[in-house]
């Protein structure tokens, strides 16, 4: 499956629960919510994963964890605010950029408006 097929579902995924429960829940809410969504669809799934950080050779355990990771592919950082910033988004691209993961693309849900970057 590529990265845009799962993109789709994911979005399709999250629309569902925005449409089901609105706004305005705990981001860890959501996030449970869309790991047993994604994984009852048979994707594979995994919830809270460390990244560390590769620095001259160097594994950096920084504390950065990915919300979701799927299919070992996509990241998906879940907000539930109000305006997600830039840097929201700059923070979750760098820490993902600065590993030796193959993860490919990284997907920003912020489910208290429904949006995607």
């Amino acid at each position: 499956m590529t990265e845009n097929e799962i993109s789709a579902i994911v979005v399709d995924v999250c629309y569902k629960i925005h449409v089901k429960l609105g706004p305005g829940l705990l981001e860890s809410v959501y996030e449970a919510i869309l790991n047993h969504e994604l994984t009852k669809r048979g994707l594979s799934v995994e919830r809270q994963k460390p990244l560390p950080v590769i620095w001259d050779e160097i594994v950096l355990d920084i504390g950065f964890r990915a919300d979701l990771i799927v299919e070992n592919k996509v990241i998906l950082e879940i907000k539930s605010i109000e305006q997600v910033s830039n840097l929201n988004f700059t923070y979750v691209h760098l820490s993902a950029d600065a590993t030796l993961h193959n993860i490919t693309l990284f997907r920003q849900l912020n489910l208290r408006v429904f949006h995607v970057q």
